[in-house]
């Protein structure tokens, strides 16, 4: 049995989700098909990377991870396929992965064939998967690429003693997400003190460790599972009481 992990920007207002899973059960019926998310901003392949690279290395080795966002991104509509940490991936070759996986990993990539048996982007994720879940080696569905779209994503603009961040992604709780890594703020800190700023005039200056590790309606800064950093407030709505919105800067400065 396959497990099958799905990540999309086809939402539920529709039918094509349903679509997507229908072709997979019916080419692969006894599969397990685990929905990370759906509802991805149209065509937004950061945010897609953003759950596919927080998600994927908490199932089982040999699951099949299918990131469907921006699918027509070109009239090619080209399908690829690579495995990684002994995971597998599809999904179109628009940049989406080369966000999850950064610059600094090599990946074996390969261009999925296609016939008349599958006129739709659909049919050729579905046969993909099958046969990957048949235990069929990539090179037998399709043909290395060197052509591997690759985007850069925001970085934190760091120098010795300053990190400036951008916020990526705020949960349904209203934590906000920062773009900014344990072992980067480690590194750029070199165990100084810190203060992170974020609109409040009173900066956060020391790292939680749990939510409750402040009082009710407090802000906090800690580290979350995924190692981002986060901004919350305890039993709140940091996005709402703190007035933080995506794609705006946190700072963070650093002192003796």
């Amino acid at each position: 049995m396959s497990i099958v992990s799905l990540t999309s920007d086809y939402g539920y207002r529709d039918y094509y989700t349903s679509q997507l899973k229908a072709a997979i059960l019916k080419r692969k019926p006894d599969c397990t098909l685990v929905d990370i998310n759906h509802n991805i901003k149209h065509y937004d392949i950061v945010e897609g990377a953003f759950f596919i690279e927080n998600a994927y290395s908490h199932f089982p080795k040999g699951t099949i991870h299918l990131g469907a966002v921006n699918v027509y991104h070109s009239a090619n509509d080209t399908v690829i396929a690579f495995k990684h940490d002994g995971h597998f991936f599809i999904g179109p070759n628009n940049g989406l992965f080369s966000l999850v996986f950064k610059q600094d990993v090599h990946l074996d990539v390969y261009s999925i064939t296609r016939d008349d048996s599958m006129p739709f982007v659909m049919d050729v994720f579905a046969h993909a998967i099958a046969a990957i879940g048949h235990g069929l080696p990539l090179e037998d569905i399709g043909t290395p690429t060197e052509n591997f779209i690759q985007k850069i994503g925001i970085q934190p603009v760091k120098t010795s003693s300053q990190i400036r961040a951008t916020i990526i992604h705020i949960d349904q709780y209203g934590n906000v997400i920062v773009n900014l890594k344990r072992d980067t703020f480690d590194q750029i800190r070199q165990n100084r003190r810190y203060k992170i700023y974020y609109k409040s005039k009173d900066p956060i200056t020391h790292l939680s460790k749990h939510y409750g590790n402040v009082s009710i309606n407090e802000a906090l800064a800690y580290f979350n599972a995924s190692d981002y950093l986060e901004i919350a407030v305890n039993m709140g709505n940091a996005h709402e009481l703190l007035n933080l919105r995506k794609h705006e800067t946190i700072q963070i400065d650093f002192h003796e």
